[in-house]
C-alpha cells in the first residue's frame, strides 16, 4: 500500500503555496491504510468539522444589523454587507474551503485503499468494502455540493455549462505543486448526481455504531431529495423524499411537542433538538462553531440578528395562513433591551471543549442537522408544486403545520390563493425597507403567474421552509434558487427600519461568495464582481 505522509504533503502545500493545501490535505496520518477496519476509521474523517451553516444564515434574509453598541467584529460585517471576506473567522470562507475539500481528500484516499484491497482479494467485494465505498462517494458527493452551492451561482439550465463550478476531486493528489481548473456548475451537478447514484445501491448502517453520524439510508434519501431538488429533477425528488419518509411520515417528524415540554432552558432544548434519538434528525454534524452562541440567548454577535421586525412582518412572529406566532409549539423567545433585540427558536446548542479545564480554555462547538425528516417532507411538498400535483402538496404542508402548531388552521388550496394574493410585495415602498410574508420570485425555471395557485403555494412552501430550517442556512440556497432579492437595512434603537445599505439583485454575481484570497492567490479564477 502507498505510504501517506502528513510532513510531505504539508510541507509542499507551505514551500509552493498551491491549492493542494486547500483541496488535499489528507487529515489522517496512519501509515497504511490496509485493512477494512482502517478503512472504516479514516472515514469519520469524512464528515466536515467545520460548518456552513453561519455563513449561508448571515447572508440571508433573516438577518437585519442594529444599532447596538455590541460590536460582532470586521468578519461580520463583510459578511452581513455580501463583501469577499478579508477577516480570519473559524467560520470564514476559508475555513469551509478547507475542511471540507479535507473531508473530500480523506473520501478519496478511502476509496483509493478500498479499490487496492479489492484488487488484492483478487477482484472479490465484499459486503463491508461495498458499504464503505458506498459511504465514501456520499461524503464526497455531499460536500462537493455545499461548496457549490456556497461558492458558485445557484444551478440554472441556462447558465450552468458557462458559470464557475469548484474543482471537483475524484483522487488524492499526488502531483508536486498541481493546478486546478475550476470546470462549470453543470459539470460538479453531474458529478454529484453520478457518486449518488453509485452509492445508493451500497448505503447501510448495519456497521455503524452511532448510525446518525454517518450517512445511513434515509439520510442518503433526504440528500439525494434535497439535491434533485436544486438540480430541477422533480420526480427524483419526490421518489429519494418518499423512500426516507416512509409509509407514515408522520412518525418521522419531530417532536415538537415533546421538545415544548422538556424545553426548561436553551441547553435542555438545544441538547434535545440535535439528540440522536429523534426520528426526524436523520445525519448530525458536529463543528468547531459559534452557532450556540451566535443564535441563542446570549449578546454575542447580536449587532446582526434575526429581530422582532422581520419576524412580525416575515417569520416566526408574523400572521400566516395557519396561524399566529403563539401557536408553535418549539419555543421561541424574544429578547431586548440592551444590546439584545432579536427573536430566536431554541434549537442549535452552545457546547465547549475544555483543552484545559483548569485554565478554561477550549472550543466552541455546535452540533447540527444536516438533514431531518422535516425537511425533506417541505422539499417533498415543493417537487409536487412544481409538478402541479397540489392535492399532495397539500397533505405534506398540512402535516407540518399540524406536526409543529398547537392549533392550526387546516389549509386549503383556496385559502392559500387567497392570503398570498392578499399582500403587497416586500420591499415595494419608496425606500424599500418595508417587509411582508411574501417575495418577488424569481427563479430560473418557469412557473405561472404572480396569485396563481402554483405561486401562491410556492409563496407558502418556501415561509414554512425558511421557518423549519432556521437558523441552519438553508433559507440562503432558497434565496439564490428563486431569485429573491433581498435588502440590508441598519435599525434605528427601538428595532425599526431607518436606512437602506444595500440590495441583493436576483443575478448579482455576489450570490456566489468569493474564493478565500489564498485560494486565488494559487492561481484559482476568482468569482466575478461587478465593478
Amino acid at each position: 500500500m502507498k505510504k501517506i505522509s502528513l510532513v510531505l504533503i504539508g510541507s509542499l502545500a507551505l514551500l509552493f503555496a498551491s491549492c493542494d493545501k486547500f483541496l488535499d490535505t489528507m487529515p489522517d496520518n496512519r501509515a497504511e491504510i490496509d485493512s477494512e477496519e482502517k478503512i472504516k476509521s479514516l472515514l469519520t474523517s469524512a464528515y466536515p468539522d467545520h460548518d456552513y451553516v453561519m455563513v449561508a444564515e448571515m447572508l440571508c434574509d433573516d438577518i437585519d444589523k442594529f444599532n447596538n453598541t455590541n460590536v460582532s467584529g470586521q468578519f461580520f460585517e463583510q459578511l452581513w454587507h455580501w463583501e469577499d471576506i478579508t477577516e480570519s473567522n473559524n467560520e470564514s470562507p476559508e475555513n469551509i474551503w478547507s475542511a471540507f475539500y479535507t473531508s473530500i481528500s480523506s473520501a478519496n484516499h478511502a476509496l483509493e485503499a478500498i479499490e487496492a484491497l479489492v484488487e488484492e482479494n483478487g477482484g472479490e467485494w465484499t459486503t463491508s468494502l461495498r458499504q464503505e465505498r458506498a459511504e465514501a462517494l456520499m461524503c464526497r458527493a455531499y460536500c462537493h455540493f455545499i461548496l457549490v452551492n456556497i461558492f458558485s451561482m445557484n444551478y440554472n439550465p441556462a447558465t450552468s455549462g458557462k458559470d464557475l463550478g469548484i474543482t471537483y476531486m475524484e483522487k488524492p493528489e499526488t502531483s508536486l505543486a498541481p493546478v486546478y481548473s475550476r470546470g462549470t456548475v453543470a459539470e460538479v451537478y453531474e458529478k454529484i448526481e453520478r457518486d449518488i447514484n453509485e452509492a445508493m445501491p451500497d448505503i447501510s448502517d448495519s456497521y455503524y455504531k452511532v448510525p446518525k453520524y454517518h450517512f445511513n439510508p434515509k439520510a442518503a434519501y433526504a440528500f439525494a431529495a434535497r439535491f434533485f431538488l436544486y438540480y430541477e429533477k422533480w420526480e427524483e425528488c419526490v421518489k429519494y423524499a418518499t423512500m426516507c419518509l416512509g409509509a407514515s411520515p408522520k412518525t418521522m417528524l419531530r417532536d415538537y411537542q415533546k421538545l415544548a415540554a422538556n424545553s426548561t432552558s436553551f441547553a435542555a432544548a438545544g441538547n434535545l433538538y440535535i439528540a440522536a434519538e429523534e426520528n426526524t434528525n436523520l445525519l448530525l454534524l458536529t463543528a468547531y462553531s459559534t452557532l450556540g452562541t451566535t443564535f441563542g440567548p446570549y449578546t454575542t454577535n447580536k449587532k446582526f440578528a434575526h429581530g422582532n421586525y422581520v419576524s412580525e412582518n416575515e417569520t416566526a412572529k408574523a400572521e400566516q395562513v395557519w396561524g399566529g406566532s403563539t401557536s408553535y409549539y418549539v419555543p421561541m423567545k424574544s429578547y431586548s433591551g440592551t444590546n439584545r433585540q432579536y427573536v430566536i427558536f431554541w434549537r442549535l446548542p452552545y457546547l465547549f471543549e475544555y483543552t484545559d479545564p483548569v485554565a478554561g480554555t477550549g472550543f466552541s462547538r455546535s452540533v447540527y442537522p444536516a438533514f431531518t425528516a422535516d425537511e425533506c417532507l417541505l422539499n417533498r411538498a415543493e417537487a409536487y408544486i412544481l409538478m402541479k400535483d397540489y392535492d399532495k402538496a397539500l397533505a405534506d404542508m398540512n402535516l407540518w403545520v399540524e406536526n409543529c402548531i398547537s392549533k392550526p388552521t387546516p389549509l386549503t388550496i383556496e385559502a392559500i390563493q387567497e392570503f398570498y394574493s392578499a399582500i403587497d410585495y416586500s420591499y415595494s415602498d419608496a425606500e424599500g425597507l418595508n417587509s411582508t410574508q411574501k417575495k418577488h420570485l424569481n427563479p430560473a425555471f418557469a412557473i405561472d403567474e404572480e396569485g396563481s395557485v402554483q405561486e401562491s403555494m410556492l409563496q407558502c412552501v418556501l415561509t414554512m421552509r425558511r421557518i423549519e430550517t432556521m437558523p441552519q442556512g438553508i433559507r440562503w440556497f432558497d434565496v439564490k434558487r428563486y431569485g429573491i432579492e433581498i435588502v440590508r437595512r441598519q435599525m434605528d434603537a427601538q428595532g425599526i427600519p431607518a436606512e437602506l445599505l444595500d440590495v441583493l439583485g436576483k443575478d448579482d454575481p455576489r450570490r456566489a461568495v468569493q474564493l478565500p484570497s489564498r485560494v486565488i492567490s494559487a492561481g484559482m479564477t476568482p468569482n466575478p464582481r461587478n465593478k
